[in-house]
């Protein structure tokens, strides 16, 4: 089958705001050589897996940088959809709709981060795999330390478990847990648009390792973000 029929229906859509406020402009700010949303267009087109990838913005700058990079830029997204706390989930049933009102054919949606330059096609392509038998999957990785002997700290400074039937618990003996690695989501169109949640049991996990995970929140995150990347691109891991 060819790659444009193995593709056709498939649409990945990236969201990205013009008002971050811990990192101002974060979504183009240079990481690595290029606006850090330039590695999640140019991955989604390298992986081969879409019929079309869709930037969402509220941002004229944005969408110029976006289409600069090959990205899709076919609507802007309304300031409702834009402020601090609209869920993703919300802008992507917009995108959504925006692109079947358009008469485009959606059959299964990508959400890819813009600031998540360590996605990888190998990962989107499991994810699109895992729909065959599930409505959705998302990235996930493991914590380092097993969250049920985790603690808590009281205002005078003392510590207590939070699972205090498992002192005497050894680590390899207790589940793994895992928690969204914040790089993709997959889902059938269905899914998505009938309110299906992610996090509700429906969903298969497309486990990262965690040495390729890092959320970019603040300052500290981009460093470690940019020294991280530069080793797996030493690596070729990424």
């Amino acid at each position: 089958m060819s790659i444009a029929l193995q593709n056709q229906g498939n649409v990945a859509i990236i969201p990205a705001r013009g008002g971050s406020k811990r990192i101002p402009r974060k979504n183009i700010r240079e990481f690595a050589g290029k606006p850090i949303i330039a590695h999640s267009i140019e991955t989604a087109l390298k992986s081969g897996l879409f019929e079309s990838v869709v930037v969402s913005t509220d941002d004229e700058d944005i969408a110029e940088v976006a289409r600069e990079y090959g990205a899709e830029t076919p609507f802007l997204r309304p300031a409702d959809l834009a402020d601090d706390f609209t869920g993703i989930v919300s802008v992507i049933r917009h995108a959504v709709q925006q692109l079947q009102d358009d008469g485009r054919n959606v059959i299964n949606v990508c959400c890819m981060f813009a600031t998540a330059p360590f996605i990888v096609p190998a990962d989107l392509a499991a994810g699109l795999e895992a729909l065959k038998n599930a409505p959705a999957a998302f990235s996930v990785t493991s914590f380092a330390y097993p969250i049920f002997r985790s603690l808590r700290m009281e205002e005078d400074g003392r510590l207590e478990m939070f699972h205090p039937e498992n002192l005497n618990a050894r680590s390899q003996d207790l589940p793994q847990a895992w928690h969204d690695a914040g790089q993709f989501y997959w889902a059938r169109k269905d899914f998505l648009l009938s309110g299906g949640e992610f996090l509700m049991g429906d969903a298969v996990g497309i486990v990262i390792p965690r040495h390729r995970v890092q959320d970019i929140d603040d300052e500290e995150d981009w460093v470690r973000a940019e020294a991280m990347y530069r080793v797996l691109r030493e690596r070729n891991e990424i």
